[in-house]
């Protein structure tokens, strides 16, 4: 079966949604996939509304549930929530062409399950930053824009990734190509660990970022992160305010204050007030991407045998609030903040 010339995009969320609008108003072939049948008939239809500060407009976008899917596709974009991925996986590979591949736009280090099911050479990696929420069917709020990487997961550059690219800088004009997209993804996977942190309570990503009280709880958070990215020989990269290196055990002492009062003036700057996993937590009451963002890191942290008691600590409280044991408050954030005074004790 010949494969389509279409970029399939898995997901037609926050990411892949502001993905195919942009492509699909390019006059870019695209097909999205998404298990909201009420979405994807939206989408169809009258169009997918982007909505916001940055951009409103609205496109007509092919949207399937996966159930009507047919065909097979040589790109395809995977921008579904971290836990869904092996399912997602799984209904992919009969739809891959041969010469097919998968580029993962999600948080977390997922590049490594779609290697392992689809292999190595057939997946490629992107690092997006940008600020969107899912409204409701046929809505999404575009809040800002942010970084967007491309690159190859063995950190070569091949005709398709220049490719990917070029589909990328339509959506975001200043995407970049790179060969480290690992340092990208535990660069967010230490700024990650902040937003979880800030999702604790009902307040803003700025104002938890504002907080001097906050401030310790989050600057340790990334110096757990990258302690264990060091362990793993990778060099987390800069972007949007967050500076891996200000992180560093060897860091000047005021470095890492200066990377949070850039994070206040970057989500201050949004019309997304509050990150995805508060989101998930407050409005859609489901579950978020804890362990396979910190959780993840925590696991490979024993593999080094390094102790990281806030992350463990950040997993265990956000999992209080999605079972309802704990409310997304000051008093669940102390509970956090003890850990460095149990640390000091």
């Amino acid at each position: 079966m010949a494969a389509t010339d279409e970029v399939l995009i898995w997901g037609a969320g926050a990411i892949g949604g502001c993905l195919g609008a942009w492509w699909a108003r390019a006059g870019i072939p695209v097909r999205m996939v998404d298990i909201v049948a009420e979405h994807a008939r939206a989408c169809s239809t009258e169009g997918l509304a982007i909505e916001g500060p940055v951009e409103s407009f609205r496109q007509v976008v092919p949207c399937v549930t996966p159930d009507r899917l047919s065909g097979q596709w040589r790109r395809v974009v995977l921008a579904v929530k971290a836990p869904a991925t092996e399912a997602a996986m799984a209904q992919i590979l009969p739809h891959l062409a041969a010469d097919g591949f998968v580029l993962s736009a999600q948080n977390g280090l997922n590049e490594r399950t779609i290697a392992r099911m689809a292999g190595p050479g057939r997946t490629m990696g992107a690092f997006v930053n940008f600020a969107a929420d899912w409204l409701a069917p046929g809505r999404i709020l575009f809040g800002n824009r942010g970084a967007v990487v491309v690159s190859e997961i063995d950190g070569s550059i091949r005709p398709r990734t220049r490719e990917m690219h070029r589909l990328m800088q339509i959506f975001e004009p200043e995407a970049e190509l790179t060969r480290d997209i690992w340092g990208y993804l535990w660069g967010k996977l230490g700024y990650g660990a902040q937003l979880f942190a800030t999702a604790l309570t009902q307040d803003s990503m700025s104002a938890s970022f504002a907080d001097p009280a906050r401030a310790p709880v989050l600057i340790a958070l990334a110096r757990e992160v990258m302690a264990v990215a060091r362990a793993e020989g990778v060099t987390p990269r800069p972007f949007n305010g967050f500076d891996p290196a200000a992180y560093m055990p060897d860091a000047p002492p005021d470095a890492a204050r200066a990377s949070i009062a850039a994070l206040v003036e970057f989500t201050a700057r949004t019309a997304k007030t509050h990150s995805g996993i508060w989101r998930d937590l407050a409005v859609r009451r489901r579950r978020t991407e804890v362990d396979q963002q910190v959780g993840v890191v925590c696991e490979i942290a024993r593999g080094h045998g390094i102790p990281t008691p806030l992350l463990d600590r950040l997993v265990a409280l956000i999992h209080d609030i999605e079972e309802g044991r704990r409310p997304q408050s000051g008093e669940t954030f102390a509970a956090l903040s003890a850990v460095l005074g149990e640390a000091a004790a």
